[in-house]
């Protein structure tokens, strides 16, 4: 099943590329739910409610993509974490360019994932597709980095490889938008907008090897990104282990699994394109900021 938030929080199922409106069910699912829970109802919803959305759907006439506004496909998630240098072939091109990267400026932090952690988006950097990129540093570089996105489907913490898989509830596209320079990670890749999400989920029964997808990036129509996520250091189960030794998961929580190589440079007026024949394509518009 394929799940969609579009226009006014309105919430979709998309059915051989249209979306099917099942509004009507998320409200009840988060009329039944604690102000006060951690992470998104609706995903957390997902195994008891998922027959009836797809009934729901079925009930409705569907509209084409091109007729709503893609939003972010959570709502609610407690956080988005992110994996740094976790395809070798894109260590290998930042640290080629010190001068873009500010590695050039001082020292290095410590070599690979293991020793860098998983780090953290901010949550007001998530948008649709329709939302887009708004450049906020204009001066300064910002790039690309389109990745494979793990959507949490349950709470929990200290979870082992072996069952990792069973806290899915599924895939998205996202691109983990980032100001070059010499800041904190986090702090350079959580303003807003800088963490486009989409263009819908794909629940893990569709993909149940997430270490075996392609996926790409296009910027104005030319390849940029062309990857595989076998190529990954730490692959899904050992991302979800690695993460959930520091703190707790929750439904909704999003997870970026690392930009493989091929990132460059965007400008307002451009235009990504970012697909995965198993979860969708999205197109995403970059603007500089008001």
């Amino acid at each position: 099943m394929k799940l969609c938030r579009f226009d006014e929080d309105r919430l979709g199922v998309v059915i051989d590329g249209m979306i099917h409106d099942i509004s009507d069910v998320q409200d009840e699912i988060r009329a039944g739910a604690r102000y006060d829970m951690r992470g998104d109802a609706v995903i957390a919803a997902l195994p008891e409610w998922r027959d009836r959305m797809e009934e729901a759907a079925a009930k409705v006439p569907g509209k084409a993509p091109s007729e709503v506004a893609l939003l972010a496909p959570v709502a609610r998630p407690s956080k988005v974490m992110a994996a740094p240098v976790n395809y070798a072939a894109h260590v290998a091109e930042m640290a080629a360019q010190p001068h873009v990267t500010g590695a050039d400026q001082g020292p290095r932090r410590p070599s690979g994932i293991q020793n860098q952690g998983i780090f953290l988006k901010a949550n007001s950097a998530l948008v649709g597709a329709s939302e887009g990129v708004a450049i906020r540093f204009p001066d300064r570089r910002n790039d690309h980095e389109v990745e494979l996105c793990v959507i949490i489907g349950k709470q929990g913490s200290h979870i082992s490889q072996a069952d990792a898989l069973d806290y899915v509830a599924g895939y998205t596209l996202g691109l983990d938008m980032t100001v070059r320079g010499r800041e904190d990670r986090s702090f350079r890749k959580s303003c807003d907008g800088y963490a486009p999400l989409g263009p819908w989920i794909t629940t893990a029964d569709e993909i149940p090897e997430p270490n075996n997808v392609d996926f790409t990036v296009h910027l104005n129509g030319e390849i940029k990104q062309d990857a595989h996520s076998k190529d990954m250091i730490f692959d899904v189960p050992r991302l979800i282990e690695f993460a959930t030794e520091y703190y707790s998961i929750y439904p909704g929580d999003v997870l970026f699994t690392g930009s493989p190589p091929g990132v460059s440079e965007v400008k307002p007026g451009d235009v990504m394109r970012c697909n995965c024949d198993l979860i969708g394509e999205m197109e995403v518009k970059v603007r500089e900021a008001e």
